[in-house]
């Protein structure tokens, strides 16, 4: 029997926070590299990246989305939401993370 019924929102808060559990257990970037090369397509790992890049683009400023669309070999579209995302939505998930590498570069 296929599972056609829809996941109830307590079994998706679990597997949330289970992925969660097993990203953070990770020690290293071959480690990394391996668990999402087994849980995401190469396209997905792709698409991943390219935000990231445009995130990390975006913050260093001094270029047209134009250019950073074109760097990052992403779509306008992609460079639009993820400013979006980095200057307006209140996860700040982007910004936490690019701050915290700054801090540790600062640091080093």
């Amino acid at each position: 029997m296929t599972d056609t019924l829809p996941r109830n929102a307590a079994a998706t808060a679990r597997s949330r926070v289970a992925l969660y559990d097993a990203l953070l257990s990770l020690k290293s970037r071959d480690e990394v590299d391996a668990f999402l090369a087994d849980l995401c397509t190469p396209a997905e790992v792709r698409a991943f990246a390219e935000r990231w890049e445009v995130a990390r683009l975006l913050d260093a400023g001094g270029k047209s989305y134009r250019e950073i669309a074109a760097e990052a070999q992403a779509s306008p579209t992609t460079v639009v939401r993820v400013a979006r995302f980095l200057k307006e939505m209140p996860h700040q998930g982007y910004r936490l993370v690019l701050d915290r590498q700054k801090n540790a570069k600062s640091q080093a």
